[in-house]
């Protein structure tokens, strides 16, 4: 009898071939999640997957899975100059919309010009200048920066309603995800995906919802019961709620459903364990695909790395103490005795949305994938609830991820 098992796959963005490679390696060691006992625990980039997954023709998965994400990522001779995936588009017409109704409100000008600041950092300009110059002392290059931000720019009445109207007009994001009549989210069978039948898995990310300041949970099916007792919170997956889960506050503006604004949940808890036993209590196994560790993500070099670097780094710490935290309540639970979690170390963490990038996940995660098999077969009859990989095979992971940019060059120049 086949068992019940859980996947997990946490958020990581452009690492999303590392799950792609997971799931295919596992499926090809015989390992499947495809029965409607099944569970899929998601969050951010995961739940792209997951969705993208479940939602293909069976037997089609993971081609259909590839494919998908093929037309998310961007080619390389593309993305060197264009460093950016094929989704994430400004809002034109919102942020216009946004920019004019900041300039249309009579209270936006009243700080714009600030005579008072002005004199003073006129004042202020003459008397350092000339003191420097009787000094012989020049400016060092902060103060320079420092004056030229605060007695320059600052006091410049068009800079400060500009500055202004960038900042504080209703824009919530650099881009936007959830268009409702996108041909891209359209293209996803979402009828496929919200089988009446029952016969999908059980599919499940998270989102946090900014108006009720709480985590919601959304799924493919809402008739949840535990025990016999039903379960009324989880809300419906739909194109909206999977945008929600990835609106990463800044870069991706938030996704309003049913009146509440959303954003994504992976910051707040990385893959829901506690509801994914607590809900689904008949789970024998559950594989945890983690992409993100704060030791394997890479030193940036430019702006693009740094911004990435801005969300990655501290979503892995919140992952990681999620995790440990979990683990420590998983093994003391009584009640969770005689379940097994398998850890997959993925590696090569990549923040590059290119098509190089996808593939060097993907054969990583499938490498990784078979390896937790391995360990699997090896240790699925002893007495330990949990089976890691040992701490030399973490470790090479961290450092073949500081070589991921070394082997997305040697694809490029392979193609």
């Amino acid at each position: 009898m086949q068992k019940k098992r859980a996947i997990c796959l946490a958020g990581g963005g452009p690492a999303a071939g590392l799950h792609i490679g997971v799931l295919k390696g596992l499926k090809k060691s015989g390992i499947s999640f495809d029965s409607k006992d099944d569970v899929w625990a998601l969050s951010c980039i995961g739940a792209w997957v997951g969705v993208a997954y479940n939602q293909a023709e069976k037997g089609n998965e993971i081609a259909e899975t590839i494919k998908f994400f093929k037309n998310v990522f961007r080619d390389d001779k593309s993305f060197e100059s264009f460093p950016t995936n094929t989704i994430f588009a400004p809002d034109w017409f919102g942020n216009a919309e946004a920019m004019m109704n900041f300039m249309l409100e009579p209270r936006n000008y009243r700080n714009a010009i600030v005579p008072k600041q002005i004199v003073e950092s006129f004042l202020y300009t003459l008397k350092a200048i000339g003191g420097r110059i009787k000094s012989g002392d020049l400016f060092s290059e902060g103060d320079f920066n420092r004056w030229t931000l605060n007695h320059v720019l600052a006091v410049n009445p068009v800079v400060r309603f500009w500055t202004a109207m960038i900042y504080k007009s209703h824009v919530t994001g650099l881009a936007r995800l959830y268009y409702p009549d996108s041909g891209f989210l359209n293209d996803i069978k979402w009828e496929k995906l919200n089988d009446k039948a029952n016969t999908k898995p059980f599919i499940y990310h998270n989102a946090w919802n900014l108006t009720s300041k709480t985590l919601a949970l959304f799924a493919n099916r809402t008739d949840v019961s535990t025990n016999g007792k039903k379960i009324h919170d989880y809300k419906p997956i739909n194109a909206a709620s999977l945008c929600a889960c990835s609106a990463l506050p800044f870069i991706e503006q938030t996704v309003k459903i049913d009146g509440d604004t959303y954003c994504e949940g992976a910051l707040i808890d990385t893959v829901n364990f506690d509801r994914l036993l607590e809900d689904n209590p008949d789970v024998e196994e559950i594989w945890i695909s983690r992409l993100l560790d704060a030791k394997k993500i890479p030193a940036q070099q430019n702006l693009y790395d740094a911004q990435a670097n801005l969300c990655e780094l501290f979503a892995a710490t919140v992952g990681e103490d999620d995790i440990k935290i979990f683990l420590d309540r998983f093994k003391a639970e009584p009640k969770w005795q005689g379940k097994k979690i398998i850890e997959v170390p993925v590696s090569a963490i990549n923040f590059e949305w290119s098509h190089s990038n996808l593939e060097l996940g993907i054969e990583n995660g499938e490498q990784a994938a078979e390896k937790a098999f391995a360990r699997y077969e090896k240790e699925k009859n002893n007495l330990q609830p949990i089976i890691k990989a040992p701490p030399d095979e973490i470790e090479q992971a961290r450092k073949s991820s500081q070589r991921a940019r070394e082997q997305i060059k040697a694809l490029r120049a392979a193609s």
